[in-house]
C-alpha cells in the first residue's frame, strides 16, 4: 500500500465518527423530501449535485411552505456563506494544486471535512499529502450522504404513515443543536435572537421573504457589533 492510499485511508478514518453522527440527518431528509412532494429524482438530485445538509433541509421546508425560488436560493447561500471562510482557512494549503483538483475539493467542502482537515494540518502543516487526506475524508461523507438520503426516501415509501411521525421536529432539533454551541458571544447571542423576533414578526409575509429580511437584519447587526468589539480590543491593547 503507497503513501497516498494510507494517507487517504486516514482521512476517511478520521472522519468516521462525525459520518455516523450525520446518518440520520441524511435518513432524515430522504424522509422529509418525500413526505414534501419531491419526486425521487429531485431528492437523490440534490444529493448527488447540492450535497449540502442544510441547505437541503431549508430548501425542503421552503418548497413545502410554498416559497419563491429566489428566497430559496438567497436563503440557502446565506446559510452556506460560512464555506467561504472554510475554503480561506484552507487556501493557503491547497493553493499549489491545479483547478482540476480544486474544483472538486470545493464542492466536497463540508463541516465535518472542514473540522478532520484542519486537525490534520496543525499536526502536519507541511504534509504534501494533505489533497489525499482531505479526498478521503470528503468522499467518504458524499457516499455516506447519498447512501443515507436513499435509505430516508426508501423508508417513507415502504413504512406507512412516515410522513405523519412528525420528523420535521426532528429537523427543527437538529438545527437548535448546531447552533446552540455557537452562541459564544454578544454578536452570535444578538444575531439570534434578532433573527427569531424578526422571524415571527414577518411569520406571514408573502413567499416566506420574512426568513431572508430576518436573516440579512441578524447577519447585518452581528457584523456590526463584532466590528465594535474588535475595535474596543485593538484600543485597550493599545492603552496597555
Amino acid at each position: 500500500m503507497n503513501q497516498q492510499f494510507r494517507v487517504m485511508l486516514k482521512g476517511a478514518q478520521q472522519s468516521t465518527p462525525l459520518i455516523v453522527a450525520a446518518m440520520p440527518f441524511g435518513i432524515i431528509y430522504g424522509a422529509l423530501a418525500q413526505s414534501a412532494g419531491l419526486s425521487e429524482w429531485a431528492i437523490i438530485a440534490m444529493s448527488v449535485f447540492v450535497f449540502a445538509g442544510s441547505s437541503q433541509f431549508i430548501a425542503i421546508g421552503l418548497l413545502a411552505a410554498g416559497a419563491s425560488v429566489p428566497v430559496i436560493i438567497l436563503t440557502t447561500f446565506f446559510v452556506n456563506i460560512r464555506h467561504m471562510l472554510y475554503a480561506a482557512n484552507l487556501l493557503p494549503f491547497v493553493k499549489k494544486y491545479s483547478q482540476r483538483v480544486r474544483l472538486p475539493m470545493a464542492f466536497l467542502l463540508t463541516d465535518e471535512t472542514f473540522a478532520v482537515s484542519s486537525h490534520y494540518l496543525r499536526k502536519h502543516p507541511k504534509t504534501e499529502y494533505f489533497s489525499w487526506f482531505y479526498f478521503g475524508s470528503a468522499l467518504f461523507m458524499y457516499g455516506n450522504w447519498i447512501f443515507c438520503s436513499l435509505i430516508g426516501l426508501y423508508l417513507s415509501q415502504t413504512v406507512p404513515n412516515m410522513s405523519e411521525w412528525g420528523l420535521d421536529v426532528a429537523m427543527a432539533v437538529a438545527f437548535i443543536g448546531i447552533v446552540a454551541p455557537s452562541l459564544h458571544n454578544k454578536p452570535t447571542v444578538m444575531c439570534a435572537l434578532i433573527a427569531a423576533i424578526l422571524s415571527v414578526l414577518t411569520y406571514h409575509w408573502p413567499n416566506k421573504v420574512g426568513l431572508l429580511v430576518s436573516s440579512i437584519c441578524a447577519i447585518a447587526i452581528a457584523l456590526y457589533l463584532e466590528k465594535q468589539a474588535s475595535a474596543t480590543l485593538v484600543k485597550e491593547q493599545a492603552h496597555e
